[in-house]
């Protein structure tokens, strides 16, 4: 990944861009140290698919392996719960 400083990128960022495009992502850095990340927009909806769950809740517990395997989960009946401070 190449590193940019901040003034530079900014100067430059039509090219910043164009490389996170072509050779992947390009680290944005303010005085030495790392802060941000240009990456092409293929990238970040690869990124975001794999993280984003596909199914709601309801579907999740409805396809989950555990459904019928007898497990019982029972609530608490209490309204609060002890918290230590």
């Amino acid at each position: 990944m190449t590193a940019w400083g901040l003034a530079a990128a900014k100067a430059q960022l039509s090219e910043v861009v164009g490389l996170a495009e072509k050779k992947g992502p390009q680290q944005i850095t303010r005085n030495g140290r790392p802060v941000a990340v240009v990456v092409s927009m293929e990238d970040w909806e690869k990124k975001t698919q794999l993280s984003t769950p596909q199914m709601n809740m309801a579907d999740f517990f409805r396809t989950s392996p555990l459904r019928g395997s007898g497990v019982v989960l029972r609530r608490s009946g209490s309204k609060t719960r002890p918290v230590k401070f």
